[in-house]
């Protein structure tokens, strides 16, 4: 057992690739800033963080419990019986503690004991995926509401609860939970952004950066497998396209073994990854039996967090011009590629495969599709820090409706602030933005009355004019500065 900073490594040999890698961290500032503010906090605190797997829940707490020179015993909850449960937990104190072994009775006493302990001594406990005890210890809920009620004038615990299963967790946050009222600190962790994202392969050009973020999103355990002597081609091929790729089994994993506790939903999802994204086309596509079955499906899928619900920003309540989105980047990518072309890939070599039925449509009409969701997300990063005045209050897609010319559709990125709306275009082609393009986007804005006042062109090779006093142009560089 070796301590790195604080932070317990279990081997006998510690090797410089696992020091090297406890020191790569990416991101996460704010999260971090709040889990270091409550840790300093006096007496009894009790954290809450969940997210999805591999966002980088564990990686988070490593990172923030480094700075901290408390004493840690970090658990992961097993799915076995309460006993096995308490006997780990025990054998882990032991060791950690220098005592001798300790018998419990049960989860409850190891539990008290570790409240009383931290009346004397400073110590962090971290419960990771917490659900898995919950789920075998009866009552656990109102056990932890106990000893926290107990203990909260004596103790000093830092107590941090973590877990993957983002319905469950959020479930402790309810009023009608025993832990309502009782948690500190609260963080749902999300993936990455594409700047976050970015630096995990810092020596890829910003064009392959928009490429990459659009297989591997912001999901930092993938991010991390990226290897930069590779092409973005290759990356792709060993890490999901190719048989037997290294990230094959882990949608599985994650996707296929939820997914096939729902009914209907690989049909639907199948739909989404095609690009269907509103209700009547779902319906129809997937070939779901009802309309209420649909709905529990999209609903089961947004809450896992693959799937998200985007409505207009001037038509919020419309279902009718409500849209369904798929924003699991590798789950999006393995759906309209891989899940799609099974039968295909498993006769064909996996050159051939990826020149016939990716490398087209990856970049004609799926990476230009992520390439917009990076613009939004920029635009976003760039309203918090103060850059954009003045600064937008929504920003989403804008419905419209052109009676005249019988026609109807929507833009992807508009944005809305105190003076009114502002429209951005983003175009991921080879060629420059000319001065006659530019003033066709307008002119086609203007057609559907959409009044803006600002509007703004993201291009990935620049431009061969230069802005007018209502345009703005930003080249894709600037979105990795």
């Amino acid at each position: 057992m070796h301590l790195i900073k604080g932070h317990v490594i279990f081997s006998s040999v510690i090797t410089e690739s696992e020091v090297t890698e406890l020191m790569k961290f990416y991101g996460r500032e704010q999260q971090l800033k709040k889990l270091d503010r409550t840790m300093r906090k006096n007496g009894l605190q009790t954290m809450l963080i969940y997210g999805r797997r591999r966002v980088g829940k564990s990686e988070l707490i490593k990172q923030c419990l480094q700075k901290t020179e408390a004493q840690q015993l970090n658990y992961e909850c097993k799915q076995t019986t309460e006993m096995n449960n308490t006997e780990s937990l025990s054998a882990l104190i032991s060791e950690q503690f220098s005592l001798p072994s300790l018998g419990f009775s049960g989860i409850e006493a190891l539990l008290d004991y570790l409240f009383q302990y931290a009346a004397k001594e400073r110590l962090v406990l971290v419960l990771d995926e917490y659900p898995y005890l919950r789920e075998t210890v009866k009552g656990m809920d109102s056990i932890l509401q106990s000893l926290i009620d107990k203990y909260k004038e004596t103790s000093s615990l830092k107590l941090i609860l973590c877990g993957s299963y983002v319905d469950i967790m959020r479930s402790l946050l309810a009023k009608e939970n025993p832990l309502y009222g009782r948690v500190d600190l609260t963080i749902d962790l999300k993936p990455m952004d594409y700047y976050e994202s970015a630096m995990f392969y810092p020596d890829f050009t910003s064009e392959d950066k928009v490429r990459l973020f659009s297989v591997f999103g912001g999901i930092p355990y993938f991010n991390r497998l990226i290897d930069p002597s590779l092409t973005v081609r290759e990356n792709i091929q060993e890490l999901i396209s190719a048989p037997g790729a290294r990230l094959e089994n882990e949608v599985s994993m994650y996707l296929k073994s939820e997914i096939s506790k729902i009914a209907n939903a690989n049909e639907v999802f199948e739909a989404l990854a095609k690009g269907f994204s509103r209700y009547s086309d779902l319906l129809s596509q997937s070939h779901v039996s009802s309309g209420p079955t649909l709905v529990d499906v999209l609903e089961k899928l947004i809450r896992m967090e693959v799937v998200e619900k985007q409505a207009p920003i001037n038509d919020a309540d419309n279902r009718r011009k409500t849209g369904y989105y798929i924003v699991d980047s590798l789950s999006l990518f393995y759906y309209r590629y891989i899940f799609r072309f099974l039968s295909q890939r498993n006769v064909l070599d996996e050159e051939a495969f990826y020149d016939r039925y990716i490398k087209e449509d990856f970049e004609a009409r799926y990476v230009p599709r992520c390439f917009e969701t990076i613009c939004k997300q920029y635009l976003i990063r760039q309203n918090r820090a103060g850059r954009i005045d003045p600064a937008f209050d929504r920003i989403g897609k804008y419905y419209y409706d052109d009676p005249k010319n019988h026609a109807n559709g929507e833009f992807d990125t508009v944005t809305e602030d105190p003076l009114g709306y502002a429209f951005y275009e983003s175009k991921f082609r080879k060629e420059p933005l000319s001065f006659a393009m530019v003033q066709e986007e307008i002119r086609q804005v203007q057609a559907t009355g959409l009044n803006c006042y600002k509007y703004g062109f993201f291009s990935r090779s620049g431009f061969h004019c230069e802005p007018e006093e209502n345009t703005v142009f930003i080249h894709l560089d600037e979105l990795y500065l």
